[in-house]
């Protein structure tokens, strides 16, 4: 009978971790090339279409605003007027020569926080204004109008053509090169 040979061990070969992890660095390529090719990617806008960009409880807030506010006249935006105006305008029922019912919560809390997070500070030594022509932000925004009288807010539309669905980025021609 023939003696049998004792197997070979067999010898294990190590692998260059150098190499393990170029693998793993191509295998995430692969897989983020094909998850990012299934994510349809987002349609760019030409226009924001709206004066703030706003999101989450403070997009109902605008929402509530513009029901509320921009069915009897044009939305102002909330950068129009110093927080302590807009907290003025919605405590008082007395609008500017209207009786109005006061919002209840939870629509007045709503507008309340998108018009705080969104209005400006008072400048020290700025008189709060109550009028649209007198804002600060109005004259800065505005040089070249000269005001003479108030400006009622339908007028707007004159230079802001999409100031009825709260666009006061666009402009007509004769303002949109204006320096």
């Amino acid at each position: 009978m023939p003696k049998s040979v004792p197997p070979k061990p067999r010898r294990i070969r190590r692998r260059s971790p150098v190499i393990l992890i170029g693998i793993l660095l191509i295998w995430s390529l692969i897989l983020g090339w094909g998850l990012a090719q299934a994510v349809e990617p987002p349609t760019p806008t030409t226009e924001i279409g709206t004066v703030d960009v706003v999101s989450g409880n403070l997009k109902l807030g605008q929402q509530a605003y513009l029901e509320n506010c921009a069915t009897c006249h044009i939305g102002i935006p909330p950068a129009a007027f110093p927080t302590q105006t807009w907290r003025d305008l919605l405590r008082d029922p007395q609008h500017y020569g209207a009786t109005l019912t006061p919002l209840q919560d939870p629509a007045r809390l709503l507008v309340w926080t998108y018009l705080r997070t969104f209005s400006r500070q008072v400048v020290e030594g700025e008189r709060i204004p109550f009028r649209f022509g007198e804002s600060k932000a109005f004259k800065i925004l505005h040089p070249k109008v000269e005001l003479t009288r108030s400006i009622p807010l339908s007028s707007c539309v004159s230079c802001h053509p999409g100031a009825n669905q709260y666009n006061f980025r666009k402009l007509t021609a004769e303002w949109e090169n204006s320096p």
